[in-house]
This record gives C-alpha cells, sequence and structure tokens, in this order.
C-alpha cells in the first residue's frame, strides 16, 4: 500500500513493556512514540481493552486508533491482533513502532513489511497476523559493545542520548502523519534519515 485512504481507520501500535519500571527502557522506544502522537494528535490513551490501552480520534486527517499493547513484549501479537479484529482493520492498514538495535541511535527506518529481525515484539505480531505484510517504523538504539542483549535493552537512555531521542521522536511523529496522509512510500522517502549523522537534513525535514 503506497498511499492511504481517508475513509478507513489506521491503527498505529507502539511495542514496549508495562509498568514503571520500563517506562524509559531503550525497549520502550515504541510506547514512547505512541505517548508522542498521543500529545500531538489529542487522542488521550485512556481505553483498556484487547490486552492494550488504547484511544480513538483524528490524526493527520484520518480515524486513526493509538494503542500500547500491555502483553508484554513477547506477546504484543496477541493485542494487535485483538485491536484489528475489533476495528475490521487490515494488515497494511497499521503501522508498528519498536526498537531495533540493529539501527544507530539518531536513526528511524520505515518499511512496508519483512521479516522480524530477530525483534521478539514482531516475531508475536508475524505469528499472531499469520503475514509479514504489515508496515512498521524502526527506532534506532544501536547495540552496547560490552552489556548483554537482555540488560541493554532494559536500561535507560543517558542525558546525551535523550537529546538525540528526542529530535528522533519528532520526526517519528511527522513519520507517521505522512505515513497516513500519503502512504508508506512517501514517509520512507522522507524520514529514512540518521538524525544525528545528518542534523541538516534533520532540520530541514522538521521545517516541513
Amino acid at each position: 500500500m503506497n498511499r492511504n485512504t481517508k475513509t478507513e481507520t489506521i491503527i498505529i501500535f507502539g511495542l514496549g513493556n508495562p509498568g514503571q519500571k520500563y517506562l524509559l527502557a531503550r525497549h520502550n522506544v515504541g510506547f514512547r512514540t505512541v505517548d508522542c502522537i498521543s500529545i500531538a494528535a489529542k487522542i488521550p490513551l485512556y481505553k483498556m481493552s484487547h490486552q492494550a490501552y488504547w484511544g480513538k480520534g483524528q490524526f493527520a486527517g484520518s480515524d486513526v486508533v493509538l494503542a500500547k499493547p500491555m502483553t508484554y513484549m513477547n506477546n504484543s501479537g496477541l493485542a494487535v491482533a485483538a485491536l484489528c479484529g475489533n476495528f475490521g482493520v487490515s494488515p497494511e492498514r497499521i503501522l508498528v513502532v519498536y526498537d531495533d538495535m540493529d539501527l544507530s541511535l539518531g536513526t528511524l527506518r520505515l518499511r512496508p513489511q519483512g521479516g522480524s529481525g530477530g525483534h521478539n515484539g514482531l516475531k508475536s505480531i508475524i505469528y499472531q497476523l499469520q503475514t509479514e505484510s504489515f508496515p512498521r517504523m524502526r527506532i534506532g538504539i544501536g547495540r552496547s559493545p560490552s552489556a548483554e542483549v537482555a540488560n541493554y535493552v532494559l536500561e535507560s537512555f543517558s542525558q546525551a542520548e535523550e537529546e538525540v531521542l528526542s529530535v528522533t521522536l519528532n520526526h517519528a511523529v511527522k513519520a507517521a502523519a505522512l505515513f497516513i496522509e500519503e502512504g508508506i512510500t512517501a514517509a520512507m522517502n522522507r524520514y529514512n534519515v540518521n538524525v544525528k549523522k545528518n542534523p541538516l537534513q534533520a532540520a530541514e525535514d522538521m521545517l516541513k
């Protein structure tokens, strides 16, 4: 799907782990992205059903559901499948936002489909939906040269990392809006950029 239609609902899922101790963890950038969209769109996530916190409203000219699965990361697909079924939304009309260690901090990547890349949240969604054909947005968190993966993803960002992440999340909100308005290809063409390596490009995109 290259261009979205205005008459059908779109669901944006941010992946993460529920609970205060995981709030600022690297693994929760999907949650944080949806929180940022929630603020920008003025769509509060006040409903709890289908194993997710979610809210529905208007964003970028379309009916949008914002959702954060409360199943813990490894079972994200349960909430995704339940909400898609409830709203009658097909996989190509969702956007899944999640962290990716294979991308450096400051990198944002959108794709129309693909495998899990070893990400347990994506594995669960692919299993529950029985397809890899759904759009996704990956937020780079980088890798640690020394810390074990399980520990690294549950650690909080440093202050310097938070500054880079803040710009990335700003881009993610705008990328989600463009995805809704014009489809995945347009969002990829504009926002698949590393804001840390290309600050000038990032600044120009933020003014668009």
